[in-house]
């Protein structure tokens, strides 16, 4: 048994997780590697080649890094507690007329419950993951914070992480550029890993095509939703749509329509099918509701309110805001108007570099 202890790695068989497994193991950590199984891509009825982390070839290069450096390595099948919360929440969102963050749920309520119930099983004092974030324990707290990399910082994904998960967690790379990693992989003989691309689509989505998606797995929704209006938020119908859950929030592209000038769409009505279109400052909003919170630095909201910086998208930089609990939740006012504000979306409150909390964007 190491005396650093013994720590469950989830390796996809990328340049992150496989970097990170490494580096643990040369630091002195007993290694154990696990590869989540969460889609079968074959099931997707995507076309193109299969890619992403649920495919054989990324089950061997995981694999062979684990045989090479003398660790054990294990695969586990989660495709039925994938398929049953992740997915089927995914096309739920959709059809209430939300945009759903599925890699949210993923990470917080399948990939990491999966970890700490094998971590426990095999004796495991921690688990890891490639992920660019930092940690540490402050007040009895263990607390989320950026990593060094902002264009590749992942908290915004993983704000839902109790403090079960986060007090056993280790994310060896949070303190490293992605240029570093890539670096660390060729030092350490993985030449093509190094250069290895790197995939953002939904792993169950391969081809990004969510619309095709959901044709292909809710049955006869096509012919229930097809033919919705378009109207303005004055209620005048301006055309007709392929149906409510095709579309999301700020969409200016694909919805043939011909306004004389660009239009977005600004509000789904799910209950009659109905896509509301406006201009650019009809996206705008000051304020907007969060429920289904989680708390990260701090056990609860000070009932006065706190001021923070919230990202209502993954790329978002953030805006300056103010908190204010409400019953439920919370409500958001920010400094300055923010655009396309999505129902189903996450918002992540940040106080500096350190994640707050989040919680899920609702319409009220």
């Amino acid at each position: 048994m190491s005396r650093k202890g013994k720590v469950l790695v989830a390796m996809s068989g990328g340049i992150d997780s496989t970097v990170s497994a490494l580096m643990l193991h040369n630091e002195g950590y007993e290694v154990v590697g696990i590869t989540m199984k969460t889609w079968d891509y074959a099931t997707s009825g995507g076309a193109g080649k299969e890619t992403g982390c649920c495919n054989l070839d990324s089950f061997n290069d995981a694999r062979m890094a684990a045989v090479q450096h003398g660790f054990p390595h294990y695969v586990l099948d989660l495709r039925e507690e994938f398929g049953n919360y992740v997915v089927t929440d995914f096309i739920e969102e959709y059809i209430a007329g939300r945009t759903p963050n599925p890699c949210v749920l993923c990470n917080t309520h399948i990939k990491w419950a999966a970890l700490l119930k094998r971590a426990n099983a095999m004796n495991c004092d921690y688990i890891a993951t490639g992920h660019y974030v930092n940690i540490r324990e402050e007040n009895n707290r263990h607390i989320l914070s950026k990593a060094k990399d902002l264009t590749k910082d992942q908290s915004y994904v993983l704000w839902g992480l109790g403090q079960e998960c986060l007090s056993r967690s280790i994310y060896p790379l949070g303190n490293f550029l992605k240029s570093e990693v890539r670096q660390i992989a060729y030092d350490m003989g993985y030449k093509e890993l190094a250069k290895k691309a790197e995939s953002y689509e939904i792993c169950f989505v391969p081809d990004n095509d969510y619309r095709a998606f959901l044709k292909r797995n809710v049955a006869g929704l096509e012919e229930e939703v097809n033919g919705g209006n378009f109207v303005l938020k004055d209620g005048t119908i301006v055309g007709k749509h392929k149906g409510y859950p095709f579309y999301t929030i700020g969409q200016r592209k694909g919805l043939d329509i011909a306004m004389g000038r660009p239009v977005f769409v600004t509000n789904i009505i799910p209950e009659t099918n109905v896509i509301v279109i406006g201009d650019l400052e009809d996206l705008m909003q000051s304020e907007t509701i969060v429920r289904g919170i989680n708390m990260i630095k701090y056990d609860a909201f000070p009932e006065k309110g706190m001021e923070v910086t919230t990202k209502i998208r993954y790329r978002d930089p953030g805006m300056d805001s103010f908190l204010q609990p409400i019953d439920g939740g919370v409500k958001i006012n920010f400094s300055h108007a923010v655009s396309s504000i999505a129902p189903g979306q996450s918002a992540v409150f940040y106080e500096g570099d350190d994640v707050v909390g989040g919680g899920i964007i609702n319409r009220k």
